[in-house]
């Protein structure tokens, strides 16, 4: 005896072949929903050959119905794993949003180059859907921070799903610079790395003080003073392990002697932040906290000044800022005009601004 299932789906597909070739636009609409039902009716006990005369029939009927009638289909088969493949990628592919839009933003059967293709080749508004899916992988993103709009770059930072790669983290923390919202954005991303996380906060401190001492002019000290204070609890909050062993490492090489100009210099060819920036704090005998502020400004100048108060040459002075110019992603500067200035610098120079900074940043020498 034949199950009801297969009794409906022959009597859907006869009706298909009149729809087809002689029916009216709202047999064929009426058609689809019948389809719809039936598969979303039965979509667990179905297999992949089912799946695929469900995915041909689907195509045979968008073809040839109205927008509203896609975009229906569309929202009905989007959250749904096991969709038809090839009716779900042809609605990503609509040029109407309200079509594309929600296959875009929540089906699961879509793969990861058509996603890529559609984010390079359509407009906003589909670079928008694409931002609010589940999951977005760092080649995806990368695509949605280069081509979107404020809007579109928005939905992507503050999609908790989207994994961001160190060059759109890096494009991303400069354009906050200009960018408050974005820049909060930014901030509260707990994958943030600690360097990228450090130079936002430098970078929205400022701003914020700005903001506050224009509103109340009469609290302009107070307001720094809050504002410096915060950013030593959000620095000490960020504190990842990392963090903590790569201090723990360079203060013990420094404890026992062998923490050197050379090993701080590798550090830094290695990429290695934290290694670099604790090394170099212990050589120029600062706290690692000061040293830190320091390597993250957007002039090269603190860490020259560090550099020379620990009697380095300059191919190491010259390693520390190519870490610091990968990392932060800038325009490259130039090397020989920063060689020359080095070379220049005095030691006693050095120290005097070394004072100086340390009174303006409240901290103290380390031990």
């Amino acid at each position: 005896m034949r199950s009801k299932s297969a009794k409906s789906s022959e009597s859907l597909l006869e009706e298909l072949q009149t729809a087809l070739s002689h029916g009216t636009v709202a047999h064929r609409v009426e058609t689809l929903r019948r389809v719809t039902d039936l598969f979303l009716g039965n979509v667990v006990d179905y297999s992949d050959d089912h799946v695929r005369v469900f995915d041909d029939v689907f195509q045979c009927l968008i073809e040839q119905i109205e927008t509203s009638a896609r975009a229906l289909l569309a929202d009905r088969l989007a959250p749904i794993a096991a969709a038809p493949p090839k009716t779900i990628r042809t609605l990503a592919l609509d040029e109407v949003i309200e079509v594309s839009g929600p296959v875009l933003s929540k089906s699961e059967r879509l793969d990861e180059a058509t996603l890529i293709e559609i984010a390079r080749t359509r407009g906003q508004a589909h670079l928008k859907a694409i931002s609010l899916r589940r999951v977005l992988s760092e080649a995806l993103t990368d695509v949605l921070v280069t081509r979107g709009d404020e809007d579109v770059v928005q939905s992507t930072v503050g999609n908790p799903g989207a994994q961001l790669s160190e060059g759109s983290l890096a494009d991303l923390v400069t354009r906050a610079e200009r960018d408050d919202d974005l820049a909060t954005c930014i901030g509260l991303r707990p994958d943030l790395p600690r360097h990228h996380y450090l130079k936002l906060v430098a970078k929205a401190s400022l701003t914020v003080r700005r903001k506050l001492e224009a509103a109340h002019p009469e609290l302009a000290e107070d307001v720094s003073s809050v504002v410096q204070e915060a950013a030593q609890r959000i620095r000490a909050a960020t504190m990842t392990r990392q963090t903590e062993m790569a201090r723990a490492l360079v203060k013990s090489l420094h404890a026992d002697g062998r923490l050197t100009e050379l090993q701080v210099a590798t550090f830094a060819e290695q990429g290695k932040f934290d290694e670099t920036n604790a090394g170099l704090a212990a050589l120029a005998g600062v706290a690692v906290e000061t040293a830190e502020t320091m390597m993250i400004e957007s002039r090269t100048e603190g860490v020259m000044i560090l550099a020379k108060v620990a009697a380095m040459q300059w191919s190491s002075v010259r390693a520390i800022i190519a870490l610091r110019e990968k990392l932060s992603g800038g325009s490259q500067t130039d090397m020989l005009t920063l060689r020359d200035a080095y070379e220049a610098l005095r030691s006693s120079t050095a120290q005097q601004v070394l004072r100086f900074h340390r009174m303006q940043q409240g901290a103290t020498p380390a031990a």
